[in-house]
């Protein structure tokens, strides 16, 4: 009787195993939450930590980076003198190579006519030049599809270019760029991989059916695995050996480490970041140039269909949820441990010998734990470490008023989200590339901790802001949520004003400067994930203005800027200065900036310099540049290094060559981040 009664529960564990398997693996592989992302690239990225690096030879890449900005006195901001690239393609064309692709967009006529003939002529003379040429959105359709528009190179370079392709990548939530952008039959114009490719006679180009074809990147290895040269090594006579681009595709882009830390300047991290960590981004020309290798090999990653992964999710669920369910905890912790090493090896073999990747992490870091987790703890234990790690997480986000608060709320443990008015603000400190550079990891972590402790307790929560996420130097966090905030604003300016109060802080012998910013707007903020893993966070255009608005920073001289809209709701309780409107990359409509200047009692001593810079900004807006001058030269009687004064001087220059359009209303235009 005894051994039925036995037998009877073993069925229950396991029937309830089963379900909690593959309930679980299929959710997270089937719904777009955020911990089956985590799994799903991981089961990407982690094969090419054990895979030998390969070098493939048939590309070099010529680098616009530091030493060539430096060595060729060519600003880091604007658009480089285009002579420089007519001698890069004279020489390519001298030396025999096989083609060159430009991950740059020529838009617009060069400032000197001459050069662009000269550049023209180079291009023609090559004969096989592919141009990057953008998509923009503008605007989304009804179906909600994003609706977008080609800018092609300016006329003379696209009429003497080989091809023309499309520089849009396709990034995953985590920036990783893992799948070759996919491709519709209405699009108009191909990949700049994809154009290269069938340039040169790629079998797989051969047919134009091919190109809508899903195909996700081979990496070779981390960044610079591919052989590259600094630009202005390639122009300089005698520095590389003869024949150096013979017979190779050369890739021309930029890859910048230093400028502005939060900038990433079209450089995206990929599966090797977390082993490279010195060197974690890979500029986005070399991930083109990846991609057509995977194209010219044939040897590009492939997944399973959609059915397949399903029914393999479903089989691991039935196999694991039962069976682990049958034996005692010691017996079944091996068995785990056990078949966590099979799926890993099977997905390892799949990998490197198939090209095959499937979402094994399901199955490895969710179905079998769960399992394994149902068949030993069951409720009272489980209960408890999901309270603990439930309270844990929540003192990631919030202060250690609102964790007493929110303890015992379950509510927060739920997948989903809600539209929710939030003040976002984003911080990041400036020039911390080459503030570490070379620092010792033991050091630079310390400093940062320091830096992250003083940020959250004395700033951040110490005016109940929810920390969000850390990014790199970098912090990300709102107010408003989860606990409602009337002062939301308020709460959010008095946060980024205690930043610039703390003690300076160094770090290599430099001084630490907090640039912030803040936008208020609705945005879609909740908890994405399970109640194994809470990833309480906010998604929306809002959150991406706010981010917007802190790298502005470093074009105004500024550390603290704010949107109209949160200066609506901080209602003159603080001092601010009004900057204009802009209109920012990536955004259809201009936004109005302030810069959040102090308390009250700022305001008599910053009067006369902001009525000053008020009235020269007001000519601007109105096209008086002459007069515009004059004044904002008056600011700089009262403030001789005022960053938004200087910007808008330099933008009077620049008006000054290229006239703005007739319809132009003042608002001040970014074409980079």
């Amino acid at each position: 009787m005894s051994r039925i009664s036995k037998l009877k529960q073993n069925w229950l564990g396991g029937g309830i195993g089963v379900l909690l398997a593959v309930g679980l693996g299929a959710g997270l592989l089937v719904f777009n939450s955020s911990l089956g992302k985590k799994l799903k690239h991981l089961s990407y990225d982690l094969p090419f930590a054990i895979r030998p690096v390969a070098k493939p030879q048939a590309v070099v890449m010529v680098y616009m980076d530091d030493d060539s900005h430096k060595e060729l006195n060519q600003p880091f901001n604007q658009p480089w003198d285009r002579s420089w690239h007519a001698q890069l393609l004279n020489r390519l064309t001298a030396e025999g190579a096989r083609a060159v692709v430009f991950d740059i967009v020529f838009s617009n006529p060069g400032t000197n006519p001459e050069n662009d003939e000269q550049l023209t002529q180079a291009i023609r003379a090559q004969g096989k030049v592919v141009l990057a040429a953008d998509y923009v959105a503008t605007g989304y359709g009804r179906d909600g599809v994003a609706m977008k528009t080609i800018v092609p190179p300016h006329q003379p370079f696209s009429e003497a270019a080989a091809e023309l392709g499309s520089a849009e990548t396709n990034p995953d939530d985590d920036l990783v760029i893992r799948k070759h952008v996919p491709m519709s039959g209405d699009d108009l114009l191909p990949t700049l991989s994809w154009a290269a490719a069938k340039l040169i006679g790629a079998e797989v180009a051969k047919d134009e059916k091919n190109r809508f074809q899903e195909r996700w990147m081979n990496y070779y290895g981390p960044p610079a695995t591919i052989p590259n040269v600094s630009f202005y090594r390639a122009i300089l006579p005698g520095d590389l050996p003869s024949g150096f681009f013979s017979n190779k595709v050369v890739f021309v882009g930029a890859r910048l480490l230093t400028k502005f830390s939060g900038d990433r300047k079209d450089e995206y991290p990929t599966p090797y970041s977390s082993l490279s960590p010195k060197n974690p981004f890979m500029p986005g020309v070399e991930i083109q140039a990846t991609a057509f290798l995977n194209l010219l090999h044939g040897n590009w990653l492939n997944r399973p269909s959609p059915k397949v992964e399903l029914a393999v999710i479903l089989l691991a669920g039935i196999a694991f949820g039962y069976g682990l369910s049958l034996f005692r905890p010691l017996t079944a912790s091996s068995f785990a441990l056990l078949a966590i090493l099979v799926v890993t090896l099977i997905a390892h073999f799949l990998f490197s010998r198939q090209r095959i990747w499937f979402p094994w992490m399901i199955i490895v870091a969710a179905q079998i734990p769960v399992a394994l987790l149902w068949s030993v703890v069951f409720n009272s234990v489980r209960l408890y470490v999901q309270n603990k790690l439930y309270e844990q997480t929540l003192s990631f986000y919030l202060s250690p008023k609102l964790v007493k608060k929110f303890s015992t709320d379950r509510e927060l443990l739920k997948v989903g989200a809600k539209q929710q008015t939030l003040t976002v603000l984003f911080t990041d400190i400036a020039n911390f590339t080459s503030i570490s550079e070379r620092m010792d990891s033991n050091d630079l972590a310390l400093h940062m901790n320091k830096y992250f402790e003083t940020a959250v307790s004395k700033c951040i929560h110490h005016t109940d802001g929810t920390i969000v996420k850390y990014l790199g130097d970098a912090i990300f966090s709102f107010w408003n949520a989860p606990d409602p905030q009337l002062d939301h604003q308020l709460r959010a300016c008095e946060a980024a004003l205690r930043f610039r109060e703390q003690p300076p802080q160094y770090m290599n012998g430099q001084l630490l400067i907090t640039r912030i910013g803040l936008h208020t707007g609705v945005a879609n903020v909740g908890n994405f994930g399970s109640t194994a893993r809470v990833d309480y966070t906010a998604l929306g255009e809002n959150i991406n203005l706010a981010s917007r608005m802190e790298g502005l920073n470093k074009y105004l001289g500024t550390e603290v800027l704010i949107t109209g809209e949160t200066q609506a709701g901080i209602d003159g309780r603080l001092v601010t200065r009004a900057l204009g409107r802009f209109q920012l990359k990536g955004f259809a409509k201009s936004v109005d900036v302030y810069e959040l200047v102090g308390p009250p009692e700022k305001a008599e001593a910053t009067r006369p310099m902001r009525e000053a810079f008020a009235e020269a900004l007001k000519l601007f807006r109105n096209g008086n540049f002459a007069r515009a001058e004059t004044t904002f030269r008056r600011v700089l009687d009262f403030a001789p290094k005022d960053g938004p004064t200087l910007f808008f001087l330099r933008q009077i220059d620049h008006f000054r060559e290229t006239p703005p359009p007739p319809q132009w209303k003042g608002e001040v235009e970014l074409k980079e981040k």
